[in-house]
């Protein structure tokens, strides 16, 4: 199995690489009061990508800190009901 999921991460890298290889022309990315870059679409590309990425982390923390709280919550409320009842 292991072996199955590093053949398909290389494969996954390879293209990867092969986009960013056919995706070199340079592109200008403008911002307000007229600043502008220019970077290869690649890199573009990655930049959107990982900020999209790690949106969905903080997005997914946040609920999962929520769910958190709520466990530790319910679980405090039933240590209280057996204490009553005991």
């Amino acid at each position: 199995m292991k072996a199955l999921i590093w053949t398909l991460r290389v494969v996954l890298f390879l293209l990867l690489l092969v986009l960013a290889a056919r995706n070199g022309t340079s592109v200008t990315l403008r911002f307000l009061f007229d600043a502008s870059w220019q970077l290869p679409l690649s890199f573009v590309i990655l930049i959107f990508f990982a900020a999209g990425a790690a949106f969905g982390v903080i997005v997914a923390g946040a609920s999962l800190v929520r769910s958190r709280r709520e466990l530790i919550r319910a679980r405090r409320d039933a240590a209280e009901r057996r204490a009553k009842q005991a």
